[in-house]
């Protein structure tokens, strides 16, 4: 793809000139006819309730198609992305003390499951240009009480699968993947979902792939399954059929709420049915707006390796603000008068939030503080360097372009280069103003 994208050097929105125009996007989610014809009918008949696949066709059907779509692994449909990470931590046994090497950066959904399993989340720090975990920090981190790498595929982004299932494998180590950002990315050639021991997907309304709150576990080991089962399905599904005998006499009521409702079983079935289409589009609006941005200076996607494929729920960028002169901040409210809204996702790292210091911690109480303190793990002024620069540096913007949307990404590419162009007015707007009043006005 070759860009005709000029940069515009009209005076920017921000400094009271004319905004390029506000970026928008095709309807998302959207439901077929059929989906919303049978849900309607499980509303009229009032079948709402679902304990598992014996007992709802629903829920099994939903299953069967997930199974396809991650190469035939073991499918437990749940209520939520958390739900299905927690699920997939309970089937490996992961709790009570035990580590699980993770990222800092993401949102906090990945790491609360660790910590509702009484377990130890344990950072290291992530590659700059995506904000995926860093593979190559991870066995410095690896203690004897280490249990499992949890890698997030972060706005559609794949993790480098092939090195951190080798450094899993080289340590004995468990690998689970939180796919819920990322349905049918590929990372060099593998699709997600397909290399941990677990992984878990989240399918709420906002997600590539969208119901109303549902998520799903996958896992190659039926045991993990019917372990992952046992925590938050009702009696742990047991009535399903095919429970191994050792785990039935634990098999009772003691269970999180965890369970798909039926309504969202369908809608998982019928969405799988349009969601590599969707993909595709995706792709194909990223690399025609990478091809239109080749000439920019400052605003950067990431390159990614051979063989990988990112679904692009969110386009991720980077700002080299020490080239521009600006702050994200700063060049982040110039975008959002032309017409682009672009945030840093990543408030801060996670390691830096106030929940994990049980050091001085003086808020509401919280069940896992009991269990960082008896771990004698501390959080306090971990380094990161590269979370740290992203939190500073990167921004982050819907990307829905799941219909043809050439027209609004060559607006968005030109909103873009106009603020490059432009660059010179906002370090003069910064040198009077400071950094936050442009974020302000904007």
């Amino acid at each position: 793809m070759s860009s005709t994208i000029a940069p515009a050097t009209s005076k920017l929105a921000l400094l009271g000139g004319t905004a390029v125009g506000k970026i928008t996007y095709p309807k998302f989610p959207t439901f077929t006819d059929w989906a919303i014809e049978r849900t309607a009918e499980m509303l009229r008949t009032g079948k709402t309730f679902g304990v598992g696949r014996k007992h709802v066709q629903e829920i099994g059907e939903a299953e069967e198609v997930i199974s396809q779509y991650h190469a035939g692994r073991h499918v437990l449909a749940t209520s939520s992305g958390h739900a299905a990470l927690q699920s997939a931590l309970a089937g490996l046994e992961i709790c009570c003390g035990d580590e699980v090497i993770t990222t800092p950066y993401t949102w906090g959904a990945s790491i609360s499951p660790i910590l509702h399993q009484n377990a130890i989340p344990v950072f290291v720090d992530v590659e700059r240009a995506t904000g995926l975990i860093d593979p190559e920090l991870i066995e410095t981190a690896i203690t004897p009480r280490t249990k499992a790498i949890l890698a997030v595929h972060l706005f559609g982004q794949p993790a480098k699968l092939k090195r951190l299932r080798e450094i899993a494998d080289k340590n004995s180590l468990m690998l689970i993947e939180d796919g819920s950002q990322a349905h049918g990315a590929v990372s060099g050639g593998q699709k997600v979902g397909t290399v941990g021991d677990a992984a878990g997907f989240s399918c709420m309304g906002g997600k590539l792939l969208a119901t109303t709150e549902s998520g799903y576990m996958v896992t190659p080991d039926e045991n993990v399954y019917w372990k992952g089962a046992m925590i938050g399905q009702h009696m742990g599904r047991a009535t399903d059929g095919g429970m191994p005998e050792e785990l039935q006499p634990y098999t009772d009521s003691l269970v999180y709420t965890f369970r798909v409702a039926p309504f969202n079983a369908v809608l998982l079935t019928e969405q799988f049915k349009k969601i590599d289409a969707e993909l595709d589009s995706r792709r194909y609006h990223a690399d025609l707006l990478r091809s239109h941005l080749a000439g920019g200076k400052y605003l950067k996607l990431p390159v990614y390796g051979e063989g990988d494929k990112p679904s692009y729920h969110l386009l991720s960028f980077t700002l080299d603000s020490e080239a521009a002169g600006v702050t994200r901040d700063t060049f982040a409210a110039a975008l959002k008068a032309e017409g682009l809204t672009a945030v840093g996702y990543v408030p801060s790292p996670i390691s830096d939030w106030a929940r994990l210091q049980w050091q001085d911690y003086k808020g509401p109480r919280v069940s896992w503080l009991s269990s960082l303190e008896a771990a004698g793990i501390d959080y306090r002024n971990m380094a990161l360097p590269n979370t740290r620069w992203r939190v500073d540096n990167a921004l982050e913007t819907g990307f829905d372009m799941v219909e043809p949307s050439e027209p609004m990404v060559e607006r968005m590419a030109e909103i873009i280069l106009k603020v490059e162009s432009n660059i010179d007015e906002l370090r003069d707007l910064e040198r009077r103003e400071g950094p936050s009043a442009p974020a302000v006005r904007g």
